[in-house]
């Protein structure tokens, strides 16, 4: 699949994911503002650097945990099976919890995490995902907060990759196949 040659153009500039991310954090102080210890749940792998930016910019008691939730593999469409690789370390009943999405895009991942989370019975329980692909929603489901709203358009970089790779580059970039 990677051996495909491929070109990667600028979408959402750092600088533009920064100055999202400042106003989304705003708006999460104020919902949270009276919690004890806010539980940030990162999604694996591709929500790390949105994590890491977020929780540094939070002025809230923090708590971050992870959870590896998988429906791509390496493929470039989603399988629709969404299978936990990695569970929490930490119970979550009667606690605050922000999960944080890479990206939504049908649904499937983030509409599976929030039940099987609320399972567990969190005091309150919120989402944000820093991109949204609604023309590709198959499930029902809208995180609470979004970074940015995408066109249906295969994209790599903070944190999100192709085949493992791009994940590094500090903007999102669309990619783009070229002939070989």
């Amino acid at each position: 699949m990677t051996d495909r040659a491929y070109v990667i153009d600028e979408m959402i500039s750092a600088k533009a994911i920064a100055a999202r991310i400042e106003a989304l954090c705003r708006e999460i102080q104020t919902e949270f503002a009276d919690t004890d210890k806010l539980v940030v749940v990162g999604l694996l792998r591709g929500s790390f650097v949105f994590i890491a930016d977020l929780v540094r910019e939070l002025n809230l008691p923090i708590e971050v945990d992870f959870l590896e939730a998988s429906s791509y593999g390496d493929a470039m469409e989603s399988s629709r099976e969404v299978r936990i690789l990695k569970d929490l370390r930490s119970p979550i009943e009667g606690r605050d919890v922000l999960v944080v999405e890479d990206i939504v895009d049908t649904g499937h991942t983030l509409n599976h995490v929030t039940h099987l989370l609320l399972s567990r019975m969190p005091k309150r329980l919120k989402s944000i995902a820093l991109l949204d692909k609604p023309s590709r929603r198959e499930v029902d489901f809208r995180a609470d907060w979004i970074g940015f709203e995408i066109p249906d358009e295969f994209v790599v970089g903070y944190g999100i990759d192709f085949a493992q790779r791009n994940r590094n580059l500090p903007f999102i970039g669309k990619v783009r196949f070229t002939e070989a």
